[in-house]
């Protein structure tokens, strides 16, 4: 383990979950830009995305610090182990989040800001306070938030509300559900442990597994609804139609697997799927 990753201040940020987030916020700018980059509203794009993402997993470390605690995978964070005190840390996530926003709003747009600030009030509020304590349904609701990085980078460039930014909200809030469940399946135990009310720990893994293949065929559905509205070609047609199809194989294949096998190549088919599909909205537009 490196000094970076042991410091407590990196942590916070949950810096994996910030570099997917730029992956997908980069693939909805690049679509938009249709081969035109202006590389100072991309960097400043990225780098407000980031900023506010890190706040937001600042934020939600100190909600979920009880949480934490009871958690063999989370217990030793910074809020947990008192590396890092509540006053300190809510300033920290402030600052980080306060001044991604301020520079969306400056170089990216008004339409890039208030997307920015939805998904950080949604990620903060209803799912971390509320949702994600009480029903299986913080998936759903956390799910709009990660869809908001791809449709942020999307209206920096265009600044507007049109038919590709409504696709990739869809997309990538379908995009959610099956990841999401797959890692509640993979880490069953530890969230059981801490009380919280995941979709396998409610309804079971065969429910799970049901929800998942509903999920990846919905996902797969509106992920070709770019090239058929035009804003895509062919390659990305034909890489969707394979991620999707590739994906549901593996969903479908549940029976025949232990359950945290196959829970862990839901999660990585998802990884490759969300990587696959942003560099072919970036190279195959129209």
């Amino acid at each position: 383990m490196t000094t970076l990753s042991r410091n407590p201040y990196v942590s916070l940020v949950k810096p994996g979950i910030v570099g997917g987030n730029l992956i997908s916020t980069a693939g909805g700018f690049l679509l938009a830009a249709r081969g035109v980059v202006d590389f100072r509203l991309f960097a400043a794009t990225l780098l407000g995305v980031a900023l506010v993402v890190a706040g937001g997993c600042v934020v939600n470390n100190v909600i979920d610090r009880d949480i934490d605690a009871r958690m063999t995978r989370t217990a030793r964070r910074p809020m947990v182990t008192g590396a890092v005190g509540v006053p300190m840390a809510m300033t920290y996530g402030g600052l980080l989040a306060g001044s991604g926003l301020l520079l969306l709003a400056l170089i990216c747009g008004a339409l890039a800001v208030t997307v920015a600030a939805f998904g950080l009030v949604i990620y903060v509020g209803p799912y971390s306070m509320w949702f994600k304590r009480r029903s299986p349904v913080s998936v759903l609701v956390g799910s709009l938030a990660g869809a908001t990085p791809p449709v942020i980078g999307y209206c920096a460039v265009t600044g507007r509300l049109d038919g590709a930014a409504v696709i990739l909200f869809l997309m990538f809030a379908l995009w959610q559900i099956p990841h999401s469940d797959a890692i509640a399946v993979l880490r069953r135990q530890d969230y059981a442990a801490a009380g919280v009310p995941t979709y396998p720990f409610r309804h079971g893994i065969a429910a799970t597994k049901q929800r998942i293949l509903v999920s990846i065929s919905a996902f797969g559905v509106v992920s070709v609804a770019l090239p058929f509205a035009g804003f895509t070609g062919l390659a990305y047609l034909c890489t969707a139609v394979a991620c999707g199809g590739y994906w549901l194989h593996v969903a479908a294949s549940g029976p025949a697997m232990d359950d945290r096998g196959w829970a862990k190549r839901i999660f990585l088919a998802s990884l490759g799927c969300l990587l696959a599909l942003c560099v072919l909205m970036a190279v195959d537009f129209r």
